[in-house]
């Protein structure tokens, strides 16, 4: 059985969560803190950086990309990219998008947690943050994202959601728009998404 060290407010272990429990792969969870003393992140990854995959053999799988690659590769059926290549760029695009509102997520949050915060690097964060959902609201409609059937790039797109909702709860990204708000009600509803509410953790350590 794979076992998946995530921590529990993270997009990206989200994603690869959300992919196992589609493609009905057994897996244990380990839940902890990246930025601790006691995480055992760097025996599986060199970029001591989560989630991270570990085979039966030990083995780790690290970064989300790569790791939902894998399982696409590995656990075909059921599928969460279409056939078609034109239609699976769409995908990976919409993916882009996606990881690059969290990556900014991320950034902003930190920043924000420093003793003397960079107000011009936040404002790059949140324009980011913006141009990335005003890109996303643009390819969403009512219902899935591609070809109509729930796949990769709904995933990415419910995770970076409801990220939001963690640690930037002020964005008003649902009043902007409405769109991506009925998005997310669907996809939360969803008994993987159900499964895997990301919450907060504590970060006692310093993040250095």
């Amino acid at each position: 059985m794979y076992e998946l060290i995530s921590a529990t407010p993270s997009p990206y272990a989200r994603k690869v969560r959300i992919a196992l429990i589609e493609k009905g792969i057994p897996f244990t969870l380990r839940t902890e803190v990246p930025w601790h003393a006691d995480t055992a992140t760097p025996a599986f990854n060199p970029l001591e950086k989560l989630p991270v995959l570990i085979l039966p053999d030990g083995q780790g799988i690290y970064e989300s990309r790569f790791i939902l690659e894998w399982l696409e590769v590995m656990h075909p059926t059921p599928p969460l990219l279409p056939p078609e290549p034109a239609q699976a760029l769409r995908a990976r695009q919409i993916e882009v998008i996606c990881d690059g509102v969290c990556d900014a997520t991320v950034l902003l949050f930190f920043e924000r947690r420093r003793l003397t915060p960079s107000e011009p690097w936040m404002a790059r964060q949140r324009r980011k943050i913006d141009g990335g959902l005003a890109a996303l609201a643009r390819l969403a409609g009512g219902g899935f994202l591609v070809e109509g059937r729930f796949g990769l790039a709904d995933i990415c797109a419910g995770t970076v959601l409801r990220y939001l909702a963690v640690r930037y709860p002020e964005h008003p990204w649902r009043d902007t728009h409405a769109t991506l708000a009925a998005m997310s009600d669907r996809l939360e509803a969803r008994p993987s998404f159900a499964a895997t509410i990301p919450v907060a953790q504590s970060i006692t350590e310093a993040v250095v």
